[in-house]
């Protein structure tokens, strides 16, 4: 009886509605700090549609609630868009310029690639930067429609990343500097990072390397505001964590989850049949939506209230 009551205490003080704290109440039980407030909340988000697939809900929740919210796009996500995506903006970009003889050669000779390339041909420096862009304006569109200031979105852009073919390098002193630098820019109160390792091609675990190698640099030289600071990895677009494992739980309610498909929703590139699905067919908003009610449907059998979806957090302790 004493363990099963303390097992319910400890689950009951994961579930939050406030992933940044409540300010003015007793933050003894709850897994975020209600001090100070508002808090800078820095999200890093390997790919540009991690963010809102994995912890739309909480993103909305932050802004909500008042506080700074940033979002770090650690890769440009280009070999995720397919040929036709180029040729449907670059149509629209020749209509709208018309007179721009540079602009329509350049469309003629992009178009000229498009229609010779072989499969499994790497694309040319120049559309590897269209598709970057493509998935820079989504990912832009995601943050007005969630209320992220546009110039609270940082765009990354890790060398790593960039070779053109599902295959990447190994990360580099160049990738830890970049991320180190815009920790150091941005002072977070709390981050939230992919703990989801099983994307099929290893970006999640190498972006999260390389935040928790900035860390321990930043560690090393006694930065002083990582003293008021929390790190939380968060999963949902390939996997979820097991409710033993979960430190904060933020309940996401039907209007919210609504939002949070909308935010999706903004991808388009990634919509219907995303180039890179692994082992799931579903669209990511449907594995979102799926894993998020039953991480709820699992506290409310444990005999928590019931929520209509949950996402959950598990708390990295860097120090």
């Amino acid at each position: 009886e004493h363990i099963n009551l303390m097992v319910f205490n400890q689950l009951q003080s994961t579930i939050t509605g406030w992933p940044g704290g409540k300010p003015n109440a007793d933050d003894s039980a709850r897994p975020e700090r209600k001090d100070p407030y508002p808090k800078r909340s820095l999200i890093f988000s390997p790919h540009p549609d991690d963010d809102v697939i994995s912890m739309g809900g909480t993103l909305l929740r932050l802004v909500d609630q008042g506080h700074e919210v940033h979002v770090a796009y650690q890769t440009s996500g280009n070999i995720a868009v397919f040929d036709d995506e180029v040729i449907r903006f670059l149509d629209f970009a020749t209509d709208v310029q018309q007179d721009n003889v540079a602009l329509q050669k350049q469309f003629q000779d992009v178009r000229a690639f498009l229609n010779s390339k072989k499969p499994g041909e790497v694309d040319s420096p120049e559309i590897q930067h269209f598709k970057g862009l493509i998935r820079k304006g989504e990912a832009l569109a995601a943050c007005r429609y969630c209320g992220v200031d546009e110039a609270n979105a940082h765009f990354q852009n890790l060398p790593f990343y960039e070779t053109g073919t599902v295959k990447k390098k190994p990360h580099s002193e160049a990738d830890v500097e970049i991320t180190y630098q815009l920790l150091q820019e941005v002072k977070p109160h709390q981050i939230f990072a992919a703990g989801d390792l099983s994307d099929p091609h290893g970006t999640h675990r190498v972006c999260l390397q390389i935040i928790f190698s900035a860390l321990d640099r930043l560690v090393a030289e006694g930065a002083e505001w990582l003293k008021d600071c929390y790190v939380w990895l968060y999963r949902g677009a390939w996997q979820e964590w097991d409710i033993a494992d979960m430190e904060m739980a933020v309940p996401v309610g039907p209007m919210d989850m609504e939002r949070k498909k909308n935010a999706i929703f903004k991808h388009q590139s990634q919509k219907d049949s995303a180039m890179f699905p692994g082992n799931d067919d579903r669209e990511f908003w449907q594995r979102a939506e799926q894993r998020n009610k039953e991480t709820a449907c699992k506290y409310n059998e444990l005999g928590m209230a019931e929520y209509e979806a949950m996402e959950g957090f598990v708390r990295y302790h860097f120090m």
